[in-house]
């Protein structure tokens, strides 16, 4: 029986992150879910009561250092120390460069890249005296081949592997990994507000399997790598793509 551990997951009120903290559930673990402070958790958290998951909520901006800090203080003062962590919560804010704001820039720099920063050195220490913990980075397709209109986001989400890879590097010794996982397009709201042309004939025309990705197969990598049987596994970046970037 796999060792039941404490989860964070940030962003997870996300389709993508929904998704990931009812694997780690039905895994055994313990799971607490990072929400943005303008979102509505209690319907979110009401829906996923009914469905049988027990969540406990924390409000954050992974992107503002003393949000994060002040959060992490909370989870600690109900007594939760974090095991795994999974950094998922990311925002998009597309344009060309030539057409982009320095605020798109930064929203999404400070975001999907700042928050790795943000958020994982507080939850680290605890791991390195524990010898034993799990950071599952939530990056992107785009990170590793582009995306017309996506300079900000395919940069942030790029530099998800470095932050990786140097980090798997400082901690393989204290029994700690670190990995990222890579989707590709997953059936998720934000999907749905493409054009069904736009999707028909230039992003299912990219992938092989001829077909979106679903949320739980994204779900599925994090709960391997959470796992005590991915030990051996550290600063590898796993695409699940359906074949759409092969690398």
């Amino acid at each position: 029986m796999p060792s039941k551990r404490t989860a964070f997951v940030t962003g997870g009120l996300g389709c993508i992150g929904t998704a990931i903290a009812r694997q780690l559930h039905d895994h055994g673990h313990h799971v607490l879910v990072g929400y943005y402070p303008a979102e509505d958790f209690q319907s979110w958290q009401t829906a996923q009561s009914a469905d049988g998951y027990d969540f406990k909520c924390y409000a954050v901006d992974v992107a503002d250092n003393d949000s994060t800090r002040t959060c992490v203080e909370k989870i600690h003062a109900d007594d939760h120390h974090i095991d795994i962590l999974v950094n998922s919560a990311g925002i998009t804010r597309d344009a060309t460069l030539r057409k982009m704001s320095l605020a798109q820039w930064q929203d999404v720099l400070r975001t999907n890249l700042g928050s790795m920063f943000n958020m994982t050195q507080p939850l680290l220490d605890p791991m390195l005296d524990k010898g034993w913990g799990r950071v599952i980075n939530i990056s992107s397709v785009n990170g590793s081949k582009g995306a017309f209109g996506q300079t900000n986001y395919s940069a942030a989400k790029s530099g998800i592997y470095g932050f990786t890879k140097a980090l798997a590097l400082e901690t393989a010794r204290k029994g700690i990994t670190v990995n990222a996982v890579s989707p590709g397009y997953i059936d998720s709201p934000m999907v749905a507000e493409v054009p069904q042309e736009t999707l028909e004939k230039h992003i299912l025309t990219e992938i092989p399997m001829g077909r979106l990705g679903k949320p739980q197969e994204i779900a599925a990598m994090v709960g391997f790598l959470a796992s005590d049987e991915a030990a051996f596994i550290t600063g590898a970046n796993m695409p699940v793509n359906g074949g759409q970037h092969l690398y």
